[in-house]
């Protein structure tokens, strides 16, 4: 079905792959885009624009950045467009009822995991956390739950060994933008049958905070290794090293388990091929590390400046 007229809701860089699928296709045509009000980053908390909106900008698409997108007037506007699909990829706010329902199609989502598993805002980082061998991308046709609505098409891709919620992410918004491309037309042609959500496995993935990435040494070697791949790049997994006058925050990069034992916490041994640390059950060799407001470094160029002796206890 030619010529849909899709209106797109997102804004981290996940949506621009989605959004840039959309625009790429002579399917649809992207008649307005809707992202986040812009926000305050950096140091002099100057507003930036979300990545979806630049890409709008670039794009030559008209844009709406409402505060609520419950607000009377936004709602109107929408309305006015008459679009025939709303395609939603990590917007950031719940839909009300009276948008889901204004479109002929209904509004189709974008959501990183295998639903009704890992609802909510960090499907990816929580899914690594947990030791999960896979993973997915579902499409489903939403309704006025969180990530509840019935199931268009799902596919699966596994959690290797290398991966971390960047590398993770990046696959997964490729997944999810081709299979979004894929779906619209045959839901559209009434091939494809929306599946309500199993009642069982239903799983949650709350928003990650940054006091997550603080690492329990207690914690098995799988368990620390697992936050260290999940929450990177961000909030990044940390530990804190005992020094005078006080302690010092060291985000984690890069580590691997091992097998050596000892006391949780403490390190076992501090050379160029690694810093090995205990755990509840085996042990992390650390590899790559950044102190807090230093650059990344390989546990050799750490260790130059910052030597460290077996039996210093990390915490």
């Amino acid at each position: 079905m030619a010529g849909l007229r899709i209106v797109f809701m997102g804004t981290p860089e996940l949506a621009c792959v989605s959004l840039a699928a959309l625009l790429e296709s002579s399917e649809f045509q992207v008649v307005t885009v809707v992202t986040q009000p812009d926000r305050p980053k950096g140091r002099d908390l100057k507003l930036c624009p979300s990545p979806v909106k630049s890409l709008a900008l670039r794009a030559g698409l008209p844009l709406l950045q409402p505060a609520r997108a419950r607000d009377e007037g936004f709602i109107v506007q929408l309305s006015e467009l008459a679009p025939d699909l709303i395609a939603v990829a990590a917007y950031g706010q719940i839909l009300p009822g009276s948008i889901l329902e204004l479109p002929r199609f209904g509004c189709l989502n974008v959501h990183t995991s295998l639903l009704p598993r890992y609802r909510g805002a960090a499907p990816i980082q929580w899914a690594i956390l947990n030791g999960e061998a896979e993973t997915g991308v579902t499409i489903m046709k939403m309704d006025a739950g969180l990530d509840t609505g019935a199931i268009l098409k799902q596919e699966k891709t596994p959690i290797q060994p290398e991966d971390n919620s960047e590398s993770l992410h990046d696959r997964l918004a490729a997944l999810g933008a081709r299979l979004l491309v894929q779906t619209i037309p045959r839901f559209a042609a009434g091939e494809i049958s929306p599946k309500p959500q199993p009642a069982d496995g239903i799983t949650h993935a709350p928003k990650i905070k940054r006091q997550d990435g603080r690492i329990s040494w207690s914690e098995s070697c799988l368990a620390v290794w697992n936050r260290v791949r999940g929450l990177t790049p961000w909030p990044g997994a940390f530990t804190f090293l005992p020094d005078q006058p006080r302690s010092y925050l060291l985000k984690i990069w890069q580590a691997e388990t091992v097998e050596f034992s000892g006391s949780a916490g403490e390190v076992l041994r501090a050379d160029k091929s690694g810093i090995y640390v205990a755990c509840g059950f085996g042990s992390l060799r650390i590899l790559t590390v950044q102190t807090e407001g230093g650059r990344r470094l390989s546990v050799g160029e750490f260790l130059a400046g910052h030597p460290l002796r077996p039996g210093v206890v990390m915490g």
